[in-house]
């Protein structure tokens, strides 16, 4: 099978991409680091996977949207398969865990908890209940708020004291922590920036299963602060369009979920009301798509 020459039209950027039939079903969802790589895989590999070696043969057009970040297009995945799922997936959602974040900053318990359910003034939602719990356990490696509570076991006094770490830390602590769950843009250099050199000190020290885990903390970091908006807190109902060459893509967003994009041929015209019921924040994104969409579309 020759790899169709749409496919090598996508970019070298994070997204979802889904294969179509020649009758317009879609047959397959998933997800990429990098599009281009990803998608040209299959028709480059697929030893390993029989299953979607068989479903190959059936594909005849490729359609993608580029995301903000890796972990957007987990979430994007996510919901467009929780919502309806192809042929070929496997699994309705996915395999990964949905968690939230709490920040503690009383005197009694303070730190970072990872939450299965929503609570007030929480952070997310993540995906993956195991990188959610690698990045709580860079930042308090670099940022120990944990160790500034009042009712500390004398083991823990004894660690609050070796990292230098006193009740007064407590509000300057969680004021910090709270900035990179935010991705505030300097709270999180500072974090990375941190977890670095004490992956540097570990190698140079020749402790380099330490080095190893500080590695995966920094990428599951990398993963709970990477921008997305597909999956938020906040209950909002309404369309994202954009519209290139002739082709409207829609996005619908429903209880703060992204989770259904079609796109069809659609005249200026009549593209223009759903422009203009866009929020502005969405109007980039749904272009963008849209023009990768017209660049993708297989001609009639």
């Amino acid at each position: 099978m020759t790899m169709p020459l749409s496919a090598r039209r996508l970019p070298y950027a994070p997204g979802v991409y889904r294969f179509r039939d020649d009758g317009g079903r879609v047959l397959y969802i998933g997800r990429a680091t990098e599009l281009r790589a990803r998608v040209g895989s299959y028709w480059s590999g697929l030893k390993d996977r029989p299953r979607l070696r068989r479903m190959m043969p059936a594909v005849t057009a490729v359609e993608a949207v580029v995301c903000a970040s890796v972990h957007e297009a987990a979430w994007l995945e996510h919901n467009l398969l929780t919502r309806r799922k192809p042929r070929w997936n496997r699994a309705r959602g996915g395999q990964e865990s949905t968690v939230h974040i709490g920040l503690d900053a009383t005197a009694g318990s303070p730190g970072l908890k990872i939450l299965y359910h929503p609570e007030p003034g929480c952070y997310g939602p993540y995906l993956g209940g195991g990188r959610a719990r690698l990045a709580l356990a860079g930042l308090h490696r670099i940022r120990p708020l944990a160790y500034t509570g009042t009712r500390l076991t004398g083991a823990e006094r004894d660690l609050a004291a070796k990292r230098g770490v006193t009740p007064e830390d407590r509000e300057p602590l969680a004021a910090q922590l709270a900035a990179v769950l935010a991705r505030a843009p300097e709270a999180l250099a500072a974090a990375r920036s941190d977890l670095v050199a004490l992956r540097e000190r570990a190698a140079e020290g020749l402790q380099f299963e330490l080095a190893a885990q500080i590695h995966e903390e920094l990428e599951a970091l990398e993963w709970i602060s990477g921008p997305q908006r597909v999956s938020t807190l906040e209950p909002a109902e309404f369309r994202a369009a954009g519209w290139a060459d002739g082709l409207l893509v829609l996005f619908t967003v429903r209880a703060g979920r992204l989770d259904e994009w079609t796109q069809r041929a659609c005249p200026a015209s009549r593209a223009a009301r759903y422009l203009a019921a866009t929020p502005e924040p969405w109007r980039d994104f749904a272009g963008q798509a849209a023009g990768l969409a017209a660049a993708l579309r297989v001609p009639s």
